[in-house]
């Protein structure tokens, strides 16, 4: 059995609280949390009886008894609060996306090499046991040659101009927050893309409403990709090869079930990885596998492969045209 690291919560929103409650399940300890005021420390500690609550990401990163950092800022600050970490001698899990863009990436996943430590891009889906399921399926042959990949995640949030989604300052719209999964879910299956093509419809705060990307492959696979942040759409997903194809069932991206089915759709198999939690659990136990083996990365999803996905999403911004101020 893996020991568990302490973990370290560096920033306090919904997403923080969502990992919090998951590390529980895996038995992971966290032992303190950091705010940008104490009395937001001080709240959150009280709320997931925390012994330890920082008034700064500074003290926290310097706290003693801290292993990991968690970083669950908005995406413009990622790059200073892993750096942060990182300096201090912490493992990371970032929060998803790796960064901003791919510079930012490239940042963070040097100095980590640099350091011997690890900084694991949270995206929580890969480690889902359906998800694990599904490469097994792929590997062993059994849907033939996978020739397509469908999938979407649209939702329908905040339409208020001051929120976070929004907020272009915050790196808001649908790509970052949202089409970041089916970009890296095409990646997990497909890797590296040889073309990359997009349109999009944008928000009246300058932000990416709707996004469609198409990947497209030297052999000729495709990987198709829809999201949006103002409509809720059917957030499945597909793998489609010439002797059987996947279904995976909304919400694809969290604990779900799936079915192979042949080309007549009689199931071949069913497989069903719900479970106890959001899911986020299993990232987490990810990384202390990771840092037990005394590696920096693992097959999933090493940090090469993360910064080339920020490159996927710099390309696609390219071509819609979504610049954020921290660039400009």
């Amino acid at each position: 059995m893996t020991d568990h690291l302490r973990w370290g919560i560096l920033g306090t929103g919904w997403i923080a609280r969502q990992m919090t409650a998951d590390l529980a399940i895996n038995g992971s300890p966290v032992t303190a949390v950091g705010s940008r005021t104490q009395q937001k420390a001080d709240a959150y500690a009280a709320e997931f009886g925390i012994a330890r609550a920082h008034g700064s990401y500074e003290d926290l990163v310097a706290d003693p008894d801290v292993d990991v950092i968690y970083v669950a800022t908005p995406h413009p600050s990622h790059v200073a609060d892993a750096t942060l970490a990182l300096n201090a001698g912490k493992h990371v899990l970032l929060e998803k996306p790796y960064t901003i863009n791919a510079a930012e990436a490239r940042v963070v996943a040097d100095l980590a090499r640099d350091r011997g430590l690890v900084v694991l891009e949270a995206m929580w889906t890969r480690w889902l046991p359906h998800m694990i399921r599904l490469r097994e399926i792929i590997a062993a042959g059994t849907l033939g040659d996978v020739r397509t990949v469908i999938v979407d995640h649209n939702q329908k949030l905040s339409q208020d101009p001051a929120h976070r989604i929004q907020d272009p300052a915050l790196g808001g719209g649908a790509l970052l927050d949202l089409g970041i999964y089916p970009v890296s879910f095409a990646w997990d299956v497909f890797g590296a893309p040889a073309t990359i093509t997009a349109i999009s419809s944008p928000t009246a705060t300058g932000v990416d409403r709707q996004t469609g990307m198409l990947f497209g492959y030297a052999d000729g696979r495709q990987a198709v990709m829809h999201t949006a942040l103002d409509t809720k759409g059917p957030n499945t997903a597909a793998v489609i090869g010439t002797e059987a194809w996947v279904q995976i069932d909304p919400i694809w991206y969290t604990p779900t079930t799936m079915r192979v089915l042949d080309p007549d759709d009689n199931v071949i198999e069913e497989f069903d990885g719900r479970g106890e939690g959001r899911g986020m659990q299993f990232q987490a136990a990810a990384l202390e596998r990771i840092v037990a083996a005394g590696a920096l990365d693992d097959d999933i999803l090493p940090s090469s492969e993360s910064v080339a996905i920020m490159q996927s999403l710099d390309d696609i911004r390219a071509q819609i045209g979504l610049v954020y101020p921290s660039e400009a």
